[in-house]
């Protein structure tokens, strides 16, 4: 039989609670990176769900194009302008550059009002009419996903900065997740179409 003394109990008692607390670290750690990894994923699809409904815009575009073609053949300032949008969008989409894209978004929003001022016939052509019913629901849907993904950037940037997550985060190296913004300008004036 062996008799241990009060000193080696306290000693085992002690080396047994650090190996809990070892352990309890340890599976915290891992519930941390769970969590900012399945954020960070988050951020990656709603995203995804932005770029789907551009690209869809975008598409739309040619017909539009089109459509606008057939009453101003002279105008060339317009398509070039959709062209570089496009460009824009399809260069940034290629390497990830949210920013880049963010202003193709709002280059190609402005092309489209220039095309409604300068043509206000076009009200009135119903081809016209099913694209503006199209682009809307387009424009519905590309309003709620950036909203969407801006909530979950907000949410992921949070995790990952407050204490004590900022230490796991900071160990993997999970970088911020940045904002869909629009430019300034458009911040700061709502612009106004009307057909």
């Amino acid at each position: 039989m062996v008799i241990l003394t009060v000193g080696q109990i306290i000693g085992w008692s002690i080396f047994a609670l650090v190996i809990i607390l070892i352990i309890v670290l340890a599976f915290w750690v891992v519930a941390t990176y769970n969590k900012l990894v399945m954020g960070r994923n988050k951020v990656k699809n709603s995203w995804a769900q932005i770029e789907v409904q551009l690209k869809r815009r975008f598409d739309l575009i040619p017909n539009l194009v089109e459509t606008v073609k057939g009453f101003a053949k002279q105008e060339k300032d317009i398509f070039l302008e959709f062209a570089k949008a496009r460009k824009m969008f399809t260069e940034a989409s290629a390497t990830g550059n949210i920013e880049d894209m963010s202003k193709a978004n709002n280059l190609l929003s402005k092309s489209i009002a220039l095309v409604v001022e300068q043509y206000p016939q076009l009200k009135s052509d119903q081809s016209f009419l099913k694209m503006q019913d199209t682009l809307q629901d387009t424009e519905n849907k590309i309003a709620f996903s950036r909203q969407f993904y801006n909530d979950v950037v907000l949410s992921f940037n949070n995790k990952r900065e407050v204490f004590p997550a900022n230490i796991v985060a900071s160990m993997f190296k999970f970088s911020e997740a940045h904002l869909f913004k629009l430019e300034e300008e458009a911040d700061k004036e709502v612009p106004k179409v009307s057909f």
